[in-house]
This record gives structure tokens, sequence and C-alpha cells, in this order.
């Protein structure tokens, strides 16, 4: 091999490397494409996670409009709602206890 095609060759793998290095690492490249994939994957598992709450909350509205003892539950815990015949007892703590309760 003389000189001339030495100098050729080393101007070849050179263009070459430049080449992988520039497809790795630039715009669009494998290093960008896989962050994209990573970004792809966390959505589609946010879209699952959607769509389990949205199906959820789908079937508590239906329960809401057709389901009476439902309403009823949601009025009572989350309203503090009582029935028609039923009686409240708040009982008051022992002073004691309730001293004891502001000193923590």
């Amino acid at each position: 091999m003389n000189t001339r095609n030495k100098i050729l060759l080393s101007f070849a793998i050179l263009a070459l490397f430049s080449l992988l290095l520039f497809i790795v690492f630039s715009d669009f490249g494998l290093a960008d494409f896989r962050l994209l994939k990573q970004d792809r994957d966390r959505l589609l598992l946010k879209n699952v996670q959607l769509e389990q709450e949205n199906l959820s909350l789908y079937r508590q509205i239906d329960r809401l409009k057709n389901d009476l003892k439902f309403i009823e539950s949601v009025a009572r815990q989350e309203l503090g709602m009582v029935g028609k015949d039923e009686v409240v007892f708040k009982l008051k703590k022992p002073a004691k206890e309730e001293k004891n309760e502001g000193r923590k």
C-alpha cells in the first residue's frame, strides 16, 4: 500500500467515524430516539391509568344515577347526613383528655 492509499483509507475511516458520531448524538439520533421511547412508554402507562380512572368514575356516576343505597352511603360519608329515624349522639370528652390533647 502506498502513501496515497493510506491517506485515502484514513480519511474514509475518519468520515465513517464522524458519520457514526453524527448518527448517535445528533438531533433525531439514537440518543434522542431513546429519550422519545421513554416518553412514549411513560405516556402509555399514564393513558392506562387514566382509562382505569375514567372507568371507575363512569361506574360511580352510573351508581349515583341509579342506585339509591349508594346515594345514601355517599350522603352519609361525605355530607355527614343521617337517616330519617336515626338519632345522633355527640359525646363530650372528659376535661382531662381535652387538656392532654391540647399539649400534644
